[in-house]
């Protein structure tokens, strides 16, 4: 790996999985990233420590190649652009980096002992992202020196995989600095989504819910783990890899939900499946999504016949992602 600061724009702060991930996702589009291993070690140690992360991310490089994602002549031209550098180096390093991902541990005092070396490091019109899964950027902001450069990056593992950021701004967070942010992520073929300062982002409160009521169901033994996972893959996973949740009830209709929910609540827990205040109110408006061009989206003006063929052919990208096009094609030629 090569250990030149100055030609690392991009800085991970903190050695685990996510500095790392985050490092190969900028190597594989091509751009240097230096991670930075932000506790103090003994040189042995430290050493040791290069080591594995070198292995790992070679390791996860070659696999990559395997499986296609780029050639395997282009492994070593990857890992070249991977710096990984000691605490003692960690000023020099934030000094040239224009954009720096806070990883530390999720831990106030962490975040707290972090952010302020980061901040006192880089230059004035660096970006500091955090990437906390529990942490609000509005009660980390205090922590840096320009908290008008500062907001939250939530990654999801692994990073150099998943599309998906979750770019969390606060309130005093310099705009110009957010479409920064997301114009760096958008260049590595990332996909930034804003949200507002609040607790869970918005998969991790989606996939929260998801996972507990999947529990609960092999709890009250409605089906087994292996069932309930191939129900997810095929139903749950493959329809929303297709199509948005909301533009999925707009396609249906928000009527349907609605009924749903009255149904579940019923039948199975009114808490749990308690009406949302928006989809009562959409009901009574007759905001039923594409019947009435109107819902969570907007469909006026919209060519429904293009549109409805443009979802049917996400679908069918997904079947043919998971090698089951060509069953249906078989069948219908034979006539089932």
């Amino acid at each position: 790996m090569a250990a030149n600061a100055s030609s690392c724009p991009v800085v991970a702060i903190g050695a685990g999985r996510m500095g790392r991930g985050i490092a190969l996702a900028y190597a594989i589009r091509g751009q240097s990233a230096a991670i930075v291993d932000f506790k103090p070690r003994e040189p042995a140690q430290y050493q040791a420590l290069r080591q594995s992360i070198n292995d790992e991310l070679a390791m996860t490089l070659r696999q990559l190649a395997d499986l296609g994602m780029f050639g395997a002549e282009q492994v070593d031209a990857c890992l070249a652009r991977i710096s990984v550098h000691a605490l003692d180096e960690a000023d020099a390093v934030l000094a040239a980096a224009q954009i720096v991902f806070e990883g530390v541990p999720e831990t106030p005092e962490a975040k707290r002992d972090a952010l302020g070396r980061i901040g006192a490091a880089v230059a004035d019109d660096a970006i500091i992202a955090s990437t906390t899964s529990t942490m609000l950027a509005s009660d980390l902001a205090a922590m840096v020196r320009l908290p008008g450069r500062f907001m939250n990056a939530h990654w999801l593992n692994p990073a150099y995989i998943i599309p998906l950021v979750e770019v969390s701004a606060h309130p005093g967070t310099d705009p110009g600095a957010v479409q920064a942010l997301k114009a760096s992520l958008s260049s590595i073929g990332k996909v930034p989504v804003e949200c507002s300062c609040s607790p869970g982002y918005i998969v991790p409160r989606l996939q929260s819910l998801i996972m507990n009521e999947a529990a609960r169901m092999v709890e009250e033994k409605v089906a087994t783990p292996e069932q309930i996972d191939l129900a997810t893959r095929y139903g749950l996973g493959f329809r929303f890899a297709a199509i948005g949740v909301l533009e999925f009830i707009d396609y249906g209709g928000n009527d349907i939900l609605y009924h749903a929910n009255n149904y579940l609540a019923k039948n199975l827990d009114e808490n749990r499946y308690a009406m949302p205040d928006i989809v009562r109110r959409y009901m009574q408006e007759g905001k039923n999504g594409l019947r009435s061009a109107s819902g969570f989206h907007s469909y006026e003006g919209v060519d429904l016949e293009a549109y409805r063929r443009d979802v049917l052919a996400r679908a069918l990208g997904m079947l043919r992602h998971f090698g089951l096009d060509q069953s249906a094609t078989s069948n219908v030629a034979k006539g089932d």
